[in-house]
């Protein structure tokens, strides 16, 4: 029983400590001025060129850390915030996803791999707690497996997403280092913001995984029965 409570504790506190974690950094940083006086917009744009990337638009959009890059449409959305101001934070997030279109511009393997497992995944997140629920609840371990291969995709999806974040925020920092965008004195405020965004991207894969270990371990019990 105490390692039930822990495992249940373990899933809402871990997203919910991340998520304080990435806040707390991007409000801080976020009334933080970068020294370079530019916008995330000009810092944005500025990486695309300067790597021969002009094929890529920048554009604002409407929310709080809501910014993405999609290469579909080959755009760096940025929220507003981040598109217009000029913080610290602001230029580590639009750098940070300027880091993903050099990714796509490199055909960078884990980005590819995980544009790949993008429908398996979106499959996988629909129907896997469907078929684990019915599994469970009618002591079908066959519905059960099933329901675990299908999220097996899902959980996969999350775990590739590591590295391409991590590469991505690699990225970014030496982009607007070797730019000159920010000074040395600088590089510490960015590396949190990027390390706390981060965090969010652990957390959901540590939770993932979790997950269906547990449902595992359960399919592994219904058949000892």
């Amino acid at each position: 029983m105490g390692l039930w409570i822990v495992y249940i504790a373990a899933l809402l506190i871990i997203p919910i400590w991340a998520q304080m974690k990435v806040k707390k950094a991007y409000r801080q940083y976020s009334k933080v001025s970068n020294s370079s006086g530019m916008s995330g917009a000009e810092v944005a744009k500025k990486i695309l060129h300067e790597n021969g990337i002009f094929d890529v638009d920048v554009e604002p959009v409407k929310g709080q850390l809501s910014d993405h890059y999609d290469p579909k449409a080959k755009v760096v959305r940025l929220s507003e915030d981040n598109y217009y101001g000029t913080s610290v934070a602001g230029q580590a997030v639009a750098a940070h996803e300027v880091g993903h279109a050099i990714q796509d511009a490199e055909d960078y393997a884990f980005l590819r791999f995980r544009h790949s497992l993008v429908p398996a995944a979106n499959l996988g997140s629909n129907l896997s707690f469907f078929l684990i629920l019915a599994g469970v609840l009618f002591r079908a371990s066959g519905l059960l497996l099933i329901g675990i291969v299908f999220m097996s995709a899902a959980v996969l999806f999350q775990l590739v997403t590591l590295p391409v974040e991590f590469n991505a925020s690699n990225r970014a920092m030496h982009q607007i280092v070797s730019t000159g965008i920010i000074r040395n004195d600088e590089e510490k405020e960015t590396r949190k913001v990027l390390d706390a965004a981060a965090l969010t991207y652990v957390a959901a894969a540590l939770v993932a995984v979790l997950e269906l270990v547990r449902f595992v371990y359960m399919y592994f019990l219904m058949n000892e029965e």
